[in-house]
């Protein structure tokens, strides 16, 4: 009898149409990323609530594992990507530019991150110059990406590799040809991100030898 009230439900929905969603949010893929909680969250994180970098799941599956605790990463924007690189990375400097924006991140953050406040324009894209420091990741996911993809990439370790986010703007493509013309390679990672429905695109440059093992 069951069965057939849960058949009955069931083929209801699908004639409505929503029998994929609602499959979607009782055991799909979204469910176990926590999409759903993100969604109705406002904040990019997983299903039990702890954060996650605002890139694209199928990216964020293929860096976790390949992090080392040695390794220095430099992030321009911040947010719970600098907290989750924090719980896995030797140590994170990110720059801000919005005092109020800091002053809600400074005080989640653990000891081996720490976060720059720099207006907008050449201090901004320059930030990573003043660390006196060259990192094994560099992610570019605030403001002025093409300046700062271009300017950050002289500073990465030999082995180093540079993250851009949302590459699939037009607007972006600038800085994808300034790196093929220095010789990185790139991998695109196209899907769905936290709290939005939409398609996106996290890519990473990355040449021979690299630390992540492309």
């Amino acid at each position: 009898m069951l069965k057939k009230i849960k058949n009955s439900a069931w083929n209801l929905l699908n004639q409505a149409g929503l029998g994929g969603s609602v499959q979607l949010y009782l055991d799909g893929a979204l469910k176990q990323y926590g999409w759903f909680k993100s969604f109705h969250s406002k904040q990019s994180v997983d299903i039990d609530g702890n954060p996650l970098p605002w890139y694209t799941y199928p990216f964020i599956l293929f860096l976790k594992p390949r992090l080392k605790p040695n390794f220095r990463v430099f992030e321009y924007g911040s947010g719970n990507s600098t907290r989750w690189y924090a719980a896995r990375v030797e140590h994170i400097t990110a720059v801000e530019h919005d005092s109020d924006w800091i002053a809600q991140i400074k005080p989640k953050l653990p000891s081996n991150a720490s976060v720059l406040e720099r207006p907008l324009g050449d201090s901004y894209v320059k930030s990573v110059q003043s660390t006196g420091s060259s990192f094994h990741i560099i992610v570019v996911d605030g403001r002025n990406r093409v300046k700062c993809a271009k300017f950050a990439s002289d500073f990465l370790t030999p082995d180093g590799v540079l993250i851009l986010d949302n590459s699939e703007r037009e607007w972006y493509q600038h800085a994808k040809d300034y790196l093929a013309e220095k010789g990185f390679r790139r991998l695109d990672f196209i899907g769905m991100a936290p709290i939005v429905g939409i398609e996106t695109c996290t890519s990473v440059f990355y040449r021979d030898g690299n630390c992540l093992g492309i």
